[in-house]
């Protein structure tokens, strides 16, 4: 267990506040920022190699999680995407991921200009200027960072093949659903985080590091060996190898 390790400074993450450039709804959880690098470096940083990776979400929700980091680390990412077992929440994910170009964040800007005009909200000036800075820092980064969204059941290892085929993701880094807004579903094993990771390192290739977070004081994974351990906060997270998950649940 050890606290901040990458993410060592705090910044400002009022940029990234759910509503303010991204889309936000009820019911669908934020990320804390700083958290979410910490997690995303600890995890590349056990990966063979420095260049770019490609990142998944498979309980992606309304991809707040994967728009941040994208928005954040270009730098570090070829690729990201997003998948989950509910339809509903893949159409807020897909307008989120859509603000991953500089395009998407000029028009989102634009929109917060006209509905400043429209309901007399400076607020949302506050809202146009933060999506144009991160477009700003998004262009200076590489520009546009390609993703994919799609539905597919965690627990189920077809469904999941067919939303990563061709992408072969390095990183994945998902939080569970802990049961106050979001929720488990599809075909629940009896241990859904031992079926998740089962189904998920059935997928990936053999070097890809799988990081799980939770509400839980320790997230159960055994007999998987853990590459790392963390507890930050309200979350708990846990890494590991997609390969030894493989050898320690055949």
């Amino acid at each position: 267990m050890s606290s901040y390790r990458h993410a060592v400074e705090r910044s400002d993450g009022s940029d990234f506040a759910c509503g303010v450039v991204l889309h936000s709804a009820p019911g669908y959880p934020a990320f804390p920022v700083r958290l979410a690098t910490e997690i995303f470096l600890r995890a590349r940083a056990r990966l063979p190699g420095d260049g770019p990776v490609t990142l998944w979400d498979p309980c992606c929700g309304s991809g707040y999680l994967l728009t941040v980091l994208g928005l954040l680390h270009r730098r570090s990412l070829r690729r990201v995407i997003a998948s989950d077992v509910d339809p509903a929440p893949l159409e807020l994910a897909a307008k989120n991921l859509a603000l991953l170009s500089p395009e998407g964040l000029t028009a989102r800007e634009r929109e917060r200009r006209e509905q400043s005009e429209r309901f007399a909200k400076p607020s949302y000036l506050e809202s146009a200027a933060a999506a144009r800075r991160l477009r700003e820092r998004l262009e200076a980064d590489g520009g546009a960072l390609p993703y994919a969204v799609g539905p597919a059941d965690v627990f189920d290892p077809r469904s999941l093949s067919a939303v990563v085929a061709g992408a072969a993701p390095d990183v994945v880094l998902t939080d569970l659903p802990y049961g106050e807004r979001t929720h488990w579903d599809g075909a629940v094993p009896g241990q859904p985080v031992a079926g998740m990771l089962r189904s998920l390192a059935s997928v990936l290739p053999a070097h890809a590091v799988i990081a799980v977070t939770d509400r839980s004081r320790k997230i159960p994974v055994a007999p998987v060996p853990t590459l790392e351990r963390l507890k930050i906060g309200t979350r708990s997270a846990v890494l590991v190898r997609a390969a030894d998950v493989l050898d320690a649940c055949p």
